[in-house]
């Protein structure tokens, strides 16, 4: 536990460090790889994969939990720096520069966004739509809430339709099964092709570019010259087809990002400045095809020991600050008649807030990613039937063994305890178990924001549309839970063995 408060203390880039973020989806995963592989060679690297949407990953290079991510000229004009119009560089990096972060690293290709319907729809463009109030738009959540994305879409075009929320990942074969007719689409979509879709023309010029650039802090590239002078050399060196490519390499052969990123990097030293993957996407990725891995083999996957470590201590530690906290709380509300709906009131109210919702406001409060809002989050969650069961089983302890503990002159601490807690400890148990079990579920959440456990499996799932993925990050966490629940089991069968014995 000591490592855990020494990192709630410990400023977050006070190490050597040099962080790689990425947002949740398969470019952004693949662009973090390339760009902490570049730097590997002459500093200390870790990758953050799949931490969230902009306002998260933005937050976390804010307070330094990373020091560089890949974003887009588009996203840092109008969602970070909300221009209404379309600024230029130096405008950014003036802008940026207050807060501490840099604009820099072309990295040569631009993914725009773009809606995309069926090819047999006979839409052509984004003007198209608007005499069409029968159509199913399916939008990704990031879209329907960003500045750039459906809200100024709508305005300019003039559409009436209401979008469903749909994540990315699954969006495509939402289309292709007809359950949605619209999709928002990145232009370097491997899938687009695959699926024979039609990318509608933005006819009244509405999205912006949305060159490929490195977002980062400034004092990363004075703490790690090396590794920021050997991303520089990165710059114009992915085209559109390379990244087509690679992203087709991860999404239709289900391929490792950091392979995919080591054999980019391989196949363009930093002295070749054309490009030799870009020519013929399908070409490239035809000639390094293969099937996906099995359930099985992603199951058993080398990284099976280390999520189990990590979702193992986020489900432990947190279970142990609530119920440091939760016992002590349902002590008060058992013996404070006043207090108690107030106590029980505010457990509850926590236990509604949104996970996601919650992770994005502690990130800022907290000043860091990672394990200590996950476990903040977490501890947030177990904490209601922690409480509940702890005043219930202080209430349910029969009134005249209260009176024989008072007849025999003990006072309230020992009462309490000698006799009560003791005598509630089964129903407190039960609250313990009930916490744990939900806990080793809920913990599936720490992954959005680097804090690892099977959830990261699950979001490279979701990125992927990988369902192999998501079932070997879904698998573990069920049988974890189970076993947790089983243990609870064992322990409460020995205590109530034991009293019978006594």
């Amino acid at each position: 536990m000591g490592w855990i408060l020494f990192c709630l203390v410990l400023p977050a880039s006070a190490d050597d460090v040099l962080r790689v973020g990425s947002k949740r989806f398969t470019e952004s995963y693949i662009l973090a790889e390339v760009v902490t592989q570049a730097a590997a060679p002459h500093a200390k690297t870790e990758h953050r994969q799949g931490l969230g949407n902009t306002a998260i990953v933005l937050a976390a290079l804010k307070n330094g939990s990373i020091d560089v991510y890949p974003e887009y000229v588009g996203t840092i004009d109008q969602e970070i720096l909300k221009h209404e119009r379309p600024s230029s560089l130096a405008q950014m990096r003036e802008e940026l520069a207050p807060l501490g972060l840099g604009i820099a690293v072309p990295l040569g290709f631009n993914n725009t966004y773009a809606l995309a319907v069926r090819g047999d729809t006979g839409l052509r463009t984004l003007s198209d739509l608007a005499g069409q109030g029968d159509l199913r738009f399916g939008l990704s959540h990031e879209f329907i809430g960003r500045a750039d994305g459906w809200p100024g879409l709508r305005e300019r075009y003039g559409l009436l339709q209401q979008p469903r929320g749909l994540d990315h990942g699954i969006a495509y074969e939402a289309l292709a099964q007809r359950q949605v007719d619209v999709i928002d689409i990145y232009s370097t979509d491997a899938k687009i092709a695959r699926y024979k879709l039609t990318v509608l023309e933005d006819d009244k010029n509405y999205f912006p570019r949305y060159d490929a650039v490195l977002l980062y802090r400034l004092d990363a590239a004075r703490r790690f010259p090396a590794a920021w002078a050997a991303l520089q050399k990165l710059e114009g060196r992915i085209t559109a087809n390379d990244m087509i490519a690679m992203n087709g390499a991860a999404e239709l052969q289900g391929q490792p990002f950091n392979q995919i990123a080591e054999r980019w990097l391989a196949a363009h030293p930093a002295a070749e400045s054309v490009s030799t993957l870009g020519s013929d996407p399908d070409k490239d990725t035809a000639s390094s095809k293969r099937s996906p891995p099995g359930l099985s083999s992603v199951l058993f996957g080398p990284d099976l020991a280390r999520l189990t470590g990590q979702h193992v201590l986020l489900v432990g530690m947190s279970v142990l600050l609530a119920c440091l906290a939760g016992i002590p709380l349902g002590i008060v509300a058992a013996y404070r008649a006043r207090l108690r709906q107030g106590v029980l009131g505010l457990a509850g109210m926590l236990q509604t807030i949104p996970s996601l919702a919650l992770l994005a406001i502690l990130i800022p409060l907290l000043g860091r990613i990672g394990i200590v809002p996950a476990l903040v989050a977490l501890f947030v969650y177990a904490l209601l039937p922690i409480v509940r069961n702890t005043c219930t089983g202080l209430a349910g302890v029969p009134r005249g063994l209260r009176q024989a503990a008072l007849a025999l002159g003990l006072n309230r601490w020992q009462r309490l305890s000698h006799v009560e807690l003791p005598l509630a400890l089964p129903v407190i148990l039960a609250g313990v178990k009930t916490a744990a079990v939900m806990s080793v579920g809920t913990a599936t959440i720490a992954a959005f924001i680097g804090a690892g456990g099977y959830g990261e499996r699950i979001t490279t799932g979701l990125a992927l549309n990988d369902n192999n993925m998501m079932l070997a990050g879904a698998l573990p966490a069920a049988v974890l839970a189970l076993v947790t629940q089983g243990l609870f089991e064992l322990l409460e069968r020995r205590y109530v063995s034991r009293q019978g014995m006594a």
